[in-house]
């Protein structure tokens, strides 16, 4: 269909999608292609030892990317943008938001990045039989009872980002089943919260005197093609400042950028699983049954339509590498030597290939904030080697890249081996993996299976939620969301596959063996400096 006539006719989809640097507004075509983009950058600040995000860069945010977009229709086509087929909002999983009564934010919005419920993620874990990990959502409502903090009484609805901002434009407390797996167990038969855990949670905090209940403070959850609900008259003005934009669009549920990664990569199937890597770093696996052991390091969380998908999630990935961009940008610039950012961070990139496998005896963390698959509640980024260790530049990007994913890889160590998980396909996305071939031979050696990129894993979560919106507009009857994504948009596509070298894995083996060895270190630096 012309591109021009399919926007005119709202024969489309807008996926918005908050991540942790960056705000990405894509509008897509009915067959998914990518028409238009806008986004907004945007950083967590440390306040009051807390991880947070303003509710003014949240619609500053959002505001500003939706407009971008909407420029770019007006630029490329000629059109005023005045009506979408469908809408999604996702956003980084986890975290707390808690509103009163008055629909009034209570506390600043604790993200996912916060490594403070330390307690609550133990207790909840012992009493549920199930891991609870620090992000998640039911984590922070139980750290903040220990806490005997003054607001808990006063809740009367708790949700993520991503529910947050789909309340605000729909009216509407609801979440996708994947981003509510971040808030509360899902039972895997009912594909919703967990009815046994929430009656133990309610006993638990009964002594506490609250007059709420857990069921009635939790968003309501939904799956992948349900329908959410629709942009109210107040949120297509809250949405689009120029008045332009129609209500009454319908929007999909919404979901974490979890289950936007696994839509974007089309590994929603059982043994199909995928990597995200950028500023944290987490895999999926889609499972074909429970796992035998409770594990603190292994999350469990859902597809978008509520099946069982094991998941490592790590607090830290590329942000030491980008720190240390910034440090040789610098050192280029004081020679007068201008640097292209793709240059530099594809010539560090592909110079770790000339690494030794094992990194020539380096050593370092890049933890900037706690990384809870280690066992730690805050970081310190280093590095180490020893006299004797081969000091090249080659083997400090090797090093670099390989602990990038090194607590993914204790993580995944778990699942592959201890559980004996099996995967057929595993895709790549991420700034990982922007640098053709590089991230995706490290991955495959941390993996030791291989490893995809798909010629659209650059379009990201925000590509994934707009998919999740076209199938809520335009799914057969009885069309699973499965069948959707292999028929209707990756047809054809096979994508790029590395697959793992020997001496890789047996290098990066090697490397985790000192890196689990010296992480008292790391203890060390965190306790003494």
């Amino acid at each position: 269909m012309d591109i021009k006539a399919c926007i005119e006719s709202g024969k489309t989809a807008l996926g918005i999608e908050f991540g942790s640097t960056r705000i990405k507004a894509v509008l897509v075509a009915e067959d998914s292609t990518p028409i238009a983009s806008g986004g907004y950058r945007w950083e967590n600040q440390y306040i009051d030892d807390i991880w947070t995000y303003s509710l003014d860069d949240i619609w500053k945010g959002l505001q500003t990317s939706y407009a971008e977009m909407a420029a770019e229709v007006k630029e490329k086509y000629g059109i005023t943008l005045t009506k979408v087929g469908s809408i999604g909002f996702s956003a980084m999983m986890h975290g707390y938001m808690a509103f009163n009564k008055e629909d009034k934010l209570l506390v600043p919005f604790r993200t996912w990045r916060n490594t403070i419920t330390e307690e609550a993620a133990k207790k909840l874990t012992e009493e549920f039989n199930y891991n609870i990990p620090q992000r998640w959502s039911i984590a922070h409502l139980y750290q903040a009872i220990l806490n005997k903090e003054e607001h808990v009484k006063d809740v009367t609805f708790f949700t993520t980002l991503a529910g947050y901002i789909h309340w605000q434009l729909t009216g509407e407390k609801v979440l996708g089943v994947g981003d509510a797996s971040g808030m509360f167990p899902i039972n895997n038969e009912t594909k919703q919260y967990d009815a046994a855990m929430i009656e133990k949670f309610n006993a638990l905090v009964a002594p506490c005197g609250f007059e709420w209940k857990l069921e009635e403070i939790l968003p309501k959850v939904l799956l992948a093609g349900d329908n959410a609900g629709s942009l109210t008259a107040e949120g297509a003005k809250l949405l689009d400042v120029s008045g332009n934009l129609e209500s009454g669009i319908l929007v999909c549920p919404p979901e974490g950028d979890a289950g936007t990664g696994m839509a974007a990569t089309n590994s929603v199937a059982k043994k199909t699983g995928n990597v995200s890597a950028g500023t944290s770093v987490f895999a999926m696996i889609v499972l074909e049954k429970d796992l035998e052991n409770v594990h603190e390091e292994i999350d469990l969380v859902t597809t978008p339509t509520g099946e069982l998908v094991a998941m490592v999630h790590c607090n830290n990935c590329t942000s030491d590498i980008n720190a240390w961009a910034e440090v040789f940008n610098q050192f280029a610039k004081s020679f007068d030597i201008e640097l292209e950012r793709d240059r530099l961070f594809d010539t560090m990139f592909e110079k770790a290939l000339e690494g030794e496998p094992d990194c020539g005896g380096l050593m370092g963390y890049n933890y900037f904030s706690g990384e809870p698959v280690t066992g730690f509640d805050a970081g310190r980024p280093m590095m180490m080697r020893t006299p004797n260790a081969n000091f090249t530049f080659a083997n400090f990007m090797r090093m670099q890249l390989y602990t990038a994913v090194g607590a993914l890889k204790y993580g995944l160590d778990i699942l592959l081996q201890k559980e004996n998980v099996k995967v057929d396909k595993m895709f790549g996305h991420g700034g990982f993996f922007k640098t053709e071939g590089v991230g995706q031979k490290i991955m495959a050696a941390a993996m030791n299976a291989p490893v995809t990129v798909m010629e659209t894993a650059g379009e990201g979560g925000a590509w994934g939620i707009a998919l999740l919106a076209l199938y809520a507009k335009t799914k057969a009857e009885g069309e699973t969301l499965d069948d959707y994504l292999n028929n209707k948009v990756f047809a054809g596509e096979a994508g790029r596959t590395v697959e793992p070298n020997q001496a890789d894995v047996d290098g990066f083996t090697k490397f985790m063996e000192s890196y689990v060895r010296a992480l008292p270190a790391e203890h060390a630096a965190v306790e003494n400096f």
